[in-house]
């Protein structure tokens, strides 16, 4: 079953995409955006606000908290050449992004960097006038992935999510080929986004308002919240021609003892996932407890392999039974919240336990995000994305939305 879906060439999974069909700015409204609904192997169109009219009775919305942090940092050396130093993930606080955007000075996180031949060795400086500190930034390690920086600065016992508000950009994807403007601080957010870790907004969320959801809520659907923190790795499309060879960066999520509860009792509702974010999150907890099944209960760092689902088994546990296991294994630990890392690939083949409807923009050619969808809905993305592009839809982030019903 592994190599059935690591022969899958990804060449099936491109489009043309001219450039201007990529929105390179969001729309005034938030909900104004269009939207794309596939239910009943129909496809027809609406606009967001319009979204509840559209979905099944009672559904089950799972939004992804991650707020997206100024994590793109410029700095200029004596000589004048320009470094960017982009934070990816953090090593202080073992990797727990709270603890290290509450830390003072120093912190080490894994990076990219910019123009990174021009950066031989030494401290660059960055001077932050609203906080009136020096940032300093120190390669002390450097891989083919990525580079280890110690930040330091002074005052020492200002908090590292502040100097990143001062010092540090809203990294918006690399294919709006434009920098971030004072706009994108607000609009590259979703409403509701809460703990701080993602280097890309959830942005199938970013069509969400407050009102909006006070709507859903009003036809009575139920809204859970999950979080999974956005790495760089995302924009990465598929560069090999099968995605046996492509290897899925890692990503945090949290799952909180109470939401995995609600999920549990609503098996058998509509679960409707808010983008591929808080797809991969559910999913990846039902393949979390398939693991603490197979492999027993005892407290450990839980980890979900790419490949992990597509394992030979002779029968799936249910999802019901799944997140059972999860229950049993926060209660034994005394823990209020399930913290793992994933770095699922879901694919054609790949069983989808929990989802039952997505709600998602419309994404790159030969990504990975096609993928999953595809997994959804087989090969009626096509159908779908062709009438997008024959129907003015606009793409990518800031781009429009769809809802999936299989």
């Amino acid at each position: 079953m592994i190599s059935n879906v690591q022969n899958i060439n990804i060449a099936e999974y491109d489009y043309p995409l001219p450039d201007e069909r990529i929105a390179k700015y969001p729309l005034a409204e938030r909900d104004a955006s269009k939207l794309l609904i596939y239910r009943n192997n129909q496809i027809s169109e609406d606009h967001f606000r319009n979204i509840g009219d559209y979905l099944p009775e009672k559904s089950v919305l799972v939004f992804n908290e991650t707020k997206v942090v100024r994590a793109r940092l410029q700095f200029v050396k004596e000589s004048g050449a320009a470094i960017e130093v982009f934070c990816l993930e953090p090593i202080t606080g073992n990797g727990d992004y709270q603890l290290a955007f509450a830390a003072g000075s120093p912190v080490e996180w894994h990076c990219l960097v910019g123009n990174s031949r021009r950066w031989k060795n030494g401290k660059l400086s960055l001077k932050l006038d609203g906080i009136n500190a020096v940032l300093c930034a120190e390669r002390i390690e450097k891989t083919d992935a990525y580079s280890v920086v110690r930040f330091s600065w002074e005052p020492a016992a200002i908090s590292f999510a502040e100097v990143l508000e001062h010092a540090g950009e809203i990294p918006l994807p690399p294919y709006l080929h434009r920098e971030a403007e004072p706009s994108d601080r607000d609009r590259y957010q979703t409403v509701f986004a809460k703990y701080e870790g993602s280097v890309a907004a959830p942005t199938a969320s970013l069509h969400l308002t407050k009102p909006l959801i006070a709507k859903l809520k009003e036809q009575g659907h139920n809204i859970e919240e999950v979080t999974l923190h956005v790495g760089a790795g995302t924009f990465r499309p598929v560069a090999t021609d099968t995605i046996g060879e492509h290897e899925m960066h890692s990503e945090s999520i949290i799952v909180k003892k109470q939401c995995v509860e609600h999920l549990r009792d609503n098996i058998g509702r509509t679960i409707i996932p808010v983008g591929t974010t808080s797809m991969r999150t559910i999913e990846s907890v039902y393949w979390i407890g398939v693991m603490l099944l197979e492999q027993g209960l005892e407290e450990r760092n839980l980890h979900v392999n790419q490949w992990f689902p597509y394992q030979d088994r002779e029968k799936l546990p249910s999802a019901k039974e799944s997140l059972e296991a999860i229950m049993k294994y926060l209660e034994m630990h005394h823990l209020d919240a399930l913290h793992a890392t994933t770095a699922l690939m879901i694919a054609p083949s790949c069983p989808i336990m929990i989802t039952k409807a997505l709600i998602t923009n419309f994404h790159q050619p030969k990504s990975t995000l096609l993928l999953l969808v595809s997994a959804l809905i087989g090969d009626k993305w096509k159908e779908a994305y062709r009438f997008a592009l024959d129907n003015g839809f606009r793409f990518l982030s800031y781009g429009d939305s769809c809802l999936f019903i299989p």
